[in-house]
C-alpha cells in the first residue's frame, strides 16, 4: 500500500559556494557519527505541495552524507483525502471539524497504511496530520518516531487538536516551524524542536534564469513582458487568499492600469477542494484578460514558476494562514520585491520594510505594491536584502544540519 518515491542524486559539495564552507563542514562532522542510520520519511503525497518539494531535495542530500534514507507515500481514496483536507483546515482554525464518520475514515486508512510499513527503521519521520495516527498501530517498526508538522497550529479548532494531541505526544520527537505552533500541553512531551523549512537554490524552480529566458517563458503564457506584473504562486486554497490578491490588484490598476496579475498554482492529490476553489477564483476574475490564472495542468512546471517569479515586478503571498510559505523564500531568493500576509511563518522570512512588506488587508497590499511599482530603487533594495536573508537562514543545507542535530540526540 505504501508507495516508494524515487529521488535523484544531489551532492552537498555543490552547495558550498551558496551556503558557505563553515556550514558544510558542520554537516559533515555531524554526519560522521550517523553513517548508515536507517531513516524513513512518510508523507501523504509526492507532488503538489511544500512537503514534497522539500523532500525531493532533503532525501538525496541525506543520502549523500551517508544516511540510509527512504521516502514512502501513504495511499488513500477520495474519502480519506476529503476527511484530511477538512482536518487540515480545522487545525488551522476553521470552525468545521470532522464528523464521526470522517474520523472513522481517517483512523481506518491510517491503520491500513500502518500494516505496510517494514520494520527495522532507526528513525521514522511522519509528515503532517494525514499519517499522524500510523505510529500508534506499529510503534515497534521504528526505534525513534518523529512527527513533523508543516501547518499553522497557532489557533486550532479545539476538536481536532484534542484528538491529535495524544497521538503527537506518543512520538519521541515533534518538529514545528515556529514555537507558536506547538500545541498547549505538548511543551513537556514529544520533545518539540523548532526548525523552519528551506528551499533548494539549485532546483529548477530556484536556479538562476536570465532575464531573457524568464521573459520568453512568460510571453508563452500571454504575459506582456513590457508591462508591470504582480504574481502570486500558491495552491488554490482559501487560506492563500487569491480573492484578496485580485482585490488588491484591482485597487492597483485604478492608479496604474497597465499592471497585470498572474495567479500560478499546482493541484495536489491530497487537496480535493483545489478544483472547486480554482473555479471560484476564475469566476471572481470575471474574464479580466490581464488576470492570468494558471496551474500545473496548463504545463506550468518548476521552470515556468521560476520565470513568473523572476519576471514579476512584485511577488505576493497574501495568506491568511500559512505554516511557512516556501514561495516567500523562493521570491526573495530571486531578489524580487515581496509582499506577504503578516501570519504564520511569513514574518520569519520577511522583515517588514527591510526584506519586503507584511500586510493584513487587500488595501495594505495594494498600497505597498503601488509604492514598489513607483519606486524601482526601493524594489531593488528590498530584493537585495531579501536574497541575503534567505542565503543565511533558508537554504536546504541549513535544514539538513538541523535534521542531523535531531538524529544526533538519539
Amino acid at each position: 500500500m505504501l508507495q516508494p518515491i524515487a529521488v535523484g542524486h544531489k551532492r552537498l559539495a555543490d552547495y558550498t559556494h551558496l551556503a558557505g564552507r563553515p556550514l558544510i563542514q558542520e554537516i559533515k562532522e555531524l554526519a560522521d557519527d550517523l553513517q548508515g542510520l536507517k531513516v524513513l520519511h512518510l508523507s501523504a503525497t509526492a507532488f503538489g505541495g511544500g512537503v514534497s518539494e522539500i523532500l525531493y531535495t532533503l532525501v538525496p542530500l541525506m543520502s549523500d552524507v551517508g544516511i540510509d534514507v527512504h521516502w514512502q507515500v501513504m495511499l488513500g481514496r477520495e474519502e480519506f483525502y476529503n476527511a484530511t483536507k477538512r482536518l487540515h483546515n480545522a487545525l488551522q482554525g476553521n470552525p468545521d471539524s470532522l464528523s464521526a464518520g470522517e474520523w472513522k475514515v481517517y483512523e481506518r486508512y491510517n491503520a491500513l497504511n500502518a500494516t505496510e510499513i517494514d520494520g527495522g527503521w532507526d528513525v521514522i519521520i511522519v509528515h503532517d496530520p494525514q499519517p499522524c495516527a500510523i505510529r500508534k498501530h506499529v510503534p515497534e517498526k521504528g526505534r525513534t518516531w518523529v512527527w513533523r508538522c508543516h501547518i499553522d497550529l497557532s489557533d486550532p479548532n479545539p476538536d481536532p487538536i484534542e484528538r491529535l494531541s495524544p497521538m503527537i505526544a506518543g512520538y519521541d520527537h515533534s518538529v514545528f516551524h515556529v514555537r507558536e505552533y506547538v500545541p498547549r500541553g505538548l511543551d513537556g512531551a514529544a520533545s518539540p524542536h523548532i526548525c523552519p523549512p528551506a528551499i533548494d537554490p539549485l532546483s529548477p524552480k530556484n536556479m538562476a534564469l536570465s532575464p531573457e529566458d524568464a521573459a520568453f517563458v512568460c510571453d508563452q503564457f500571454g504575459i506582456d513582458v513590457d508591462r508591470p506584473l504582480i504574481c502570486q504562486v500558491s495552491r488554490f486554497d482559501p487560506w492563500k487568499d487569491p480573492i484578496g490578491v485580485i482585490d488588491a490588484y484591482r485597487k492597483v490598476t485604478e492608479e496604474l492600469p497597465a499592471v497585470q496579475l498572474a495567479l500560478v498554482g499546482s493541484m495536489a492529490t491530497d487537496d480535493p477542494e483545489g478544483w472547486e476553489f480554482f473555479n471560484s477564483t476564475m469566476a471572481y476574475a470575471d474574464g479580466d484578460p490581464d488576470i492570468h490564472i494558471l496551474n500545473n495542468l496548463n504545463s506550468v512546471g518548476a521552470i515556468e514558476v521560476n520565470a513568473f517569479q523572476s519576471q514579476a515586478d512584485v511577488v505576493v503571498q497574501k495568506s491568511t494562514r500559512e505554516g511557512f510559505g516556501l514561495t516567500v523564500s523562493e521570491a526573495l531568493w530571486k531578489a524580487r520585491p515581496f509582499i506577504g500576509g503578516d501570519v504564520g511563518g511569513i514574518p520569519l522570512q520577511v522583515q517588514d520594510g527591510e526584506t519586503g512588506y507584511l500586510v493584513s488587508s487587500p488595501e495594505e497590499c495594494a498600497d505597498r505594491a503601488l509604492r514598489v511599482l513607483r519606486e524601482p530603487e526601493l524594489g531593488k533594495r528590498l530584493g537585495r536584502s531579501g536574497k541575503e536573508h534567505v542565503r543565511k537562514h533558508f537554504l536546504t543545507p541549513r535544514l539538513l544540519r538541523d535534521w542531523l542535530r535531531i538524529f544526533s540526540e538519539e
